[in-house]
């Protein structure tokens, strides 16, 4: 993917600073300089809060509410665009500069058609008629391997899976033939057979279409696929700039050298290995935390005999003890949330039934008693949707405390501050809103709030999901200490198989929402598996470059294999 190396975007100098309250400026991001040339990839690497996506945004000419851009150039095609006033700007994003979410859900109206989202774009810059429009977007989904590409705009964004959506969300950037494209952690939230098919389709758009590209992760093995160089950031600050070769394999900064540490699973199994190994209940002679036996579920008004339209989970069968993790894996659409969900008690089973410390389980939330809703805490996915965004970090997390009495009232606040600091925020974090947080310091505001009711079982939906490789790592560190000192269970639910091998001590394979695998952790890549194991173990990037290029063949057989059996059940 190497280009060309006239600088199409410079940046120098880049200084943006933040204001709460009325108080002191703070400088978030500090002398900022790189370019990017024509036809290339720069990948921004760093922790959560780095400045990533700060600098990012700052190529629209756009800082978010509470910041403002106080020094520096950015020139993209020679346009000054910190000079450029309201319309001008408006001009320039979507036509030069094109954007691509983190999450491709938030960003859509799930009152419109994909279609006509996705030229509307086009239609506001004048750049082409509506039929021309939808003729390049059909064209843009088919580049971008979507299913049924002449008939999937007529859908609505619920309509699509988390992928699609993705992707479809390139498509709005790329209608307009963007000089450059920023994508903000675009792969983050999917499972790692789709997250390939993404990364390809983006790989081979940019190529075909000779565009620039700015992409923001703080995934290493993604960035190694994607990237031509990268500028490492740490506390708005650049650590390290260079070739991607050089970053991977011969670091010079000692943080560089950290994340990738962090980013290797051998270092994460090692830390979390010192938990003492659990034993399964049948094993220990005990009565498991969790027993869940026949359990079906689904979605949509039941008939007659009480099954849904919709099924989405059938005959599932799984046992947790105290102090012990359960993995599950899959891809999107298998049934992982919907399991979570149910035993939670969002969803009802139609068959089967739910055993808690040896005791039926109701099946749904609301009749439950408060010590089981206490007991039993879900970790939602998506941060972004389940913190209310009028409420300060304190207020939220003040609201478990008070509902479940969890603490005498006079030491509540203290207890918010004992909460932040166990998932590594400083206390000064308590007073802002969610919307001045990044993506994973609202993940973790998400698993404190979990934390907060002192539970025995906290479902975990992809925890880790939108956290860097290093938070990811002290996440799970964090989860090991506290499954040792105070026996709290988990339900792990993760589509990097990296980190489920790190965490967990069994591991459960769904598919089309049946178990097709069920085995302990380091049984997980020795054959024989079923074949869907394999294809989800084969997926998972490698930090290495040429990785996706090689893995497309072998990970096509795969397919092959389980779509053969799949025909035969």
């Amino acid at each position: 993917m190497r280009a060309s190396h006239e600088p199409l975007v410079v940046v120098e100098g880049l200084q943006v600073v933040a204001r709460r309250d009325g108080g002191p400026e703070t400088t978030i991001v500090n002398n900022v300089g790189f370019s990017v040339g024509r036809g290339e990839v720069l990948a921004l690497i760093g922790e959560s809060g780095s400045g990533k996506t700060t600098i990012a945004l700052s190529l629209l000419g756009y800082a978010r509410r509470g910041c403002r851009i106080a020094r520096g150039c950015v020139r993209v095609d020679g346009t000054d665009v910190l000079a450029l006033d309201d319309r001008a700007l408006r001009t320039l994003r979507g036509r030069k500069v094109a954007y691509v979410a983190q999450s491709a859900a938030a960003s859509f109206n799930p009152s419109r058609t994909i279609m006509n989202q996705v030229i509307e774009g086009a239609q506001i810059h004048g750049l082409m008629t509506p039929q021309q429009a939808r003729f390049k977007a059909v064209e843009l989904f088919r580049a971008l391997a979507l299913p049924a590409p002449e008939t999937i705009g007529e859908r609505y964004p619920h309509q699509v899976s988390g992928g699609q959506l993705q992707r479809l969300m390139a498509a709005m950037a790329l209608i307009n033939d963007p000089d450059v494209v920023v994508f903000d952690e675009p792969t983050t939230a999917l499972d790692v057979t789709t997250q390939i098919d993404v990364l390809r389709a983006f790989k081979e758009a940019i190529r075909e279409r000779h565009t620039s590209a700015v992409y923001v992760s703080h995934d290493l093995a993604v960035v190694a696929q994607m990237a031509d160089r990268v500028v490492v950031l740490n506390g708005g600050e650049i650590q390290e700039y260079g070739e991607i070769g050089q970053i991977l394999t011969n670091p010079q900064h000692p943080y560089t050298r950290s994340l990738l540490a962090a980013a290797r699973p051998e270092t994460v199994v090692e830390t979390v290995e010192q938990a003492p190994a659990a034993l399964s209940p049948e094993s220990a002679g005990i009565r498991p935390l969790l027993e869940v036996s026949g359990l079906s579920a689904g979605y949509g008004k039941p008939d007659r005999q009480g099954v849904p339209p919709i099924k989405v989970l059938t005959d599932i069968d799984l046992r947790v003890a105290r102090g012990t993790t359960l993995g599950i894996i899959g891809e999107s659409g298998s049934g992982k949330s919907s399991l979570a969900w149910t035993i939670a008690g969002l969803v009802a089973p139609y068959q089967g039934q739910i055993r808690f410390d040896g005791r039926p389980l109701a099946p749904r939330f609301m009749q439950r008693d408060q010590d089981d809703r206490r007991r039993i805490q879900l970790v939602f996915q998506n941060a972004d949707t389940v913190l209310n965004p009028k409420r300060t970090i304190e207020e939220i997390l003040m609201r478990p405390l008070q509902v479940f009495n969890c603490c005498p009232p006079d030491k509540v606040r203290q207890r918010v501050i004992q909460l932040l600091d166990m998932v590594r925020l400083p206390a000064a974090i308590a007073q802002r809103l969610p919307s001045e947080l990044s993506g994973g310091q609202k993940q973790r505001i998400n698993l404190a709030r979990a934390l907060a009711a002192e539970p025995d079982l906290i479902l975990c939906d992809e925890v880790t999901s939108a956290l860097d490789t290093v938070v990811g790592a002290a996440i799970l560190e964090l989860l090991a200490e506290l499954r040792r000192e105070l026996g709290l269970a988990y339900i792990f639910i993760s589509h990097d198989i990296s980190v489920v091998r790190a965490i967990c001590d069994e591991v459960m394979v769904l598919y089309r929402g049946k178990q097709v695998d069920h085995c302990a952790r380091g049984e997980l890549t020795v054959p024989p598996r079923h074949p869907y194991t394999d294809l989800l173990v084969n997926s998972v990037p490698e930090l290495r470059q040429g990785w996706l290029e090689e893995a497309t063949a072998r990970i096509s057989a795969d397919r092959s294999r389980q779509q053969l059996l799949a025909e035969r059940q």
